[in-house]
């Protein structure tokens, strides 16, 4: 239940989960703070409408944000839809509409998302190692054989992946995967760099490594398309448990 975990008047942050080129004006990448004002269902808050500067920021209904919220004992996230907004008592309204599971958050987490999704991946060059460090313009070498692997998890800030091969802990990999975009409703490449934090044998499989790994140098339109990739498909994920398959856009 939603009120095992927030109550009324815990502080909210929302940011607008869009493309770049998807946002307008004054809200590229702005946080809006507001409060729950109350629980409404299981994946319905009624929440205060953001102020600024002694002015109500009107967010647009239908529009997706990434929620934190400031729980009784930890942080929340989730991403969340405007479905309305109102004035009730002198009170400005938004009622937003949980999209994905509430999930405990530290602060510089990106938000996890569970998948099984094919990986190709290799160490570095020194070469290419010492040009990242260099911070000059990346090249890969091409031709050199990659290792396949299974990313079990993604998100903004990295992604884990289990392979029969072991790469090092602080060892720098090239990463290559496709991801799904809802937009072109086409399949785009990604080629990331990613600096391996740790490493681990599987329990039950010997000889089957689990890692944990970080971006590195990413850029930031790169890492905004990952993110909204995970937003769609935790959207697309509710949906299918809610109705037991995912109806068109129309129907909802």
């Amino acid at each position: 239940m939603l009120s095992k975990f927030i109550s009324k008047l815990n502080k909210i942050e929302l940011q607008n989960v869009e493309k770049e080129g998807d946002r307008q004006g004054d809200e590229k990448a702005r946080m809006y703070i507001s409060s729950v004002f109350d629980i409404l269902t299981e994946d319905t808050l009624e929440i205060t409408m953001p102020v600024e500067n002694n002015k109500l920021i009107l967010l647009p209904v239908d529009n997706e944000y990434d929620m934190v919220i400031y729980g009784k004992d930890s942080l929340y996230q989730c991403f969340a839809r405007i479905i309305d907004r109102y004035k009730s008592d002198n009170v400005y309204l938004l009622v937003v509409e949980l999209t994905s599971n509430l999930r405990k958050y530290q602060r510089r987490e990106y938000y996890r998302f569970s998948c099984a999704l094919e990986m190709y991946s290799r160490n570095l060059e020194e070469t290419e190692v010492q040009t990242l460090e260099q911070n000059m313009p990346y090249a890969l070498t091409p031709g050199l054989p990659l290792k396949q692997s299974v990313i079990v998890d993604i998100s903004g800030g990295g992604l884990r992946f289990i392979s029969s091969q072991r790469y090092e802990p602080d060892s720098l990999l090239y990463c290559s995967y496709h991801l799904l975009l809802k937009d072109s409703n086409a399949r785009k490449k990604f080629e990331v760099v990613g600096k391996v934090l740790s490493v681990k044998e599987l329990e039950n499989r010997s000889g089957v490594f689990e890692h944990r790994v970080q971006y590195y140098d990413i850029d930031q339109e790169t890492r905004e398309e990952i993110i909204k990739y995970i937003f769609e498909e935790e959207r697309r994920n509710r949906r299918k448990a809610k109705f037991g398959s995912v109806p068109p856009e129309n129907e909802i």
